[in-house]
């Protein structure tokens, strides 16, 4: 596709935005503020992440023109309010990327990832965040949270330079968990469980591992595995409620060796 194009059909969404949001648009798009489009964003984020999950192409490129129109409405209410357009929008963050890659668009020398994530939040502080570990969004998964500030703060050196102590630490902190369990206290147990669970991320990094992806994808395999146990359980006349732990098991480990040995066909 040619750039002219692109432009062309980008004014055109912009375009259609507006009308919706004009006098003879759609009465549900005129009520919307950015508020109550909250939710939507979301759930667009997140369906984009299913599409790329499942690697369904067809669908990626629908749940990105979903989460592409957030961008434009949210920019259209700015427009009507004078706060801003979608124009400064596309302006802002062409400046940051020019600005936050001295080595392509300037002379700096960046030789690898890891030096570039060094030198964009060093920029980062230089712009005005007052810490580190500032920018990453409270609203995130509690999760993908802790690996993002631990991300953040490894930049500065605040950081195991292997993953031995990170073991170690794991082992501390599931004894931690065991006393508190012990103690009773759920405002404790509650606590160390968190460190724990900290700590996992911890390791996730070492591991190359992004752990929201990573418990996703487990949550994902779940829930296919537990409905197929339904099915065939249903399918042979059986009662689930009726059944007893060591013989849903038992199908259960049944189905996580076919889907093995149909994985190892595969390759």
């Amino acid at each position: 596709m040619k750039k002219s194009d692109v432009g062309t059909k980008f004014s055109r969404l912009v375009e259609i935005m507006a009308h919706l949001r004009g006098p003879q648009g759609c009465p549900w798009d005129r009520e919307q503020t950015h508020q109550s489009l909250r939710q939507y964003l979301l759930e667009e984020a997140y369906e984009v992440l299913e599409a790329l999950d499942n690697n369904d192409t067809k669908h990626l490129t629908e749940e990105m023109g979903d989460l592409l129109l957030q961008v434009v409405f949210h920019a259209q209410i700015a427009s009507e309010a004078g706060s801003f357009d979608i124009a400064e929008v596309i302006e802002a963050i062409s400046a940051k990327l020019i600005r936050r890659h001295p080595n392509v668009f300037g002379d700096a020398v960046i030789r690898t990832a890891a030096e570039q994530t060094i030198n964009w939040e060093k920029m980062k502080k230089a712009e005005g965040k007052s810490s580190t570990i500032d920018g990453v969004p409270a609203a995130l998964s509690a999760l993908l949270r802790a690996w993002r500030i631990q991300q953040k703060a490894a930049t500065v050196g605040f950081d195991w330079k292997q993953p031995g102590p990170v073991w170690d630490k794991i082992h501390e902190e599931t004894e931690e968990l065991r006393e508190a369990i012990h103690g009773g206290n759920q405002a404790e147990i509650e606590e160390e469980f968190g460190d724990l669970l900290f700590s996992l991320v911890n390791l996730s990094r070492f591991l190359d591992v992004n752990p929201e992806d990573a418990l996703r994808g487990t949550t994902n395999k779940f829930v296919r595995r537990f409905k197929r146990l339904e099915a065939e359980f249903q399918s042979s006349g059986a009662n689930l409620h009726e059944l007893t732990l060591e013989e849903m098991d038992a199908k259960w480990n049944e189905i996580k060796q076919d889907e093995k040995t149909r994985l190892g066909a595969q390759k």
